[in-house]
């Protein structure tokens, strides 16, 4: 089984002015497949407060994959990618590379989205959109890779 975390990136939500619906919709997806979600945060949009919360999540050996939401476009307060960036210690570009390519086919603003991934401590993060069929169609596209990609992380071969 491989274990998930949901944080979700959001000022109305950590305020507690609307639902955490992403991180809802997130873990309906994962449900039924070999994720299993242990953990669900929310925190406002602050890349202080992300980074900080991104490494507690990724320290704990509970954790195989932190799933992000929201903070990935162009507003002024959309910092999620840099405070990803920021505790990662590698980038893998190519997931969010296919997440842009796979949404423009959908919507042709899924350009706009920043999301990046990468590997903290053995823990592959992924930024996905903030809004909910955003969120899910993204995590549609690399959920069959998921299993693939943590295997080589640990020292798999191809």
């Amino acid at each position: 089984m491989i274990r998930a975390a949901i944080l979700t990136i959001s000022d109305s939500c950590a305020r507690g002015d609307r639902d955490d619906v992403s991180g809802r919709t997130i873990e309906g997806t994962l449900s039924g497949s070999e994720f299993t979600v242990v953990e669900s945060r929310i925190v406002a949009d602050d890349q202080d407060a992300i980074a900080a919360t991104l490494k507690q999540l990724c320290a704990r050996p509970d954790i195989n994959i932190v799933f992000t939401t929201g903070g990935t476009g162009l507003g002024p307060r959309d910092v999620t990618p840099e405070a990803t960036m920021s505790v990662c210690e590698r980038i893998v570009p190519g997931l969010g590379e296919i997440i842009r390519s796979k949404g423009w086919e959908k919507t042709k603003n899924a350009v706009l989205s920043r999301g990046v991934s990468g590997i903290r401590n053995n823990v592959l993060i992924i930024n996905l959109p903030g809004s909910p069929n955003g969120a899910r169609e993204s995590l549609e596209v690399v959920l069959d890779v998921l299993p693939h990609a943590l295997h080589m992380m640990r020292g798999g071969g191809h």
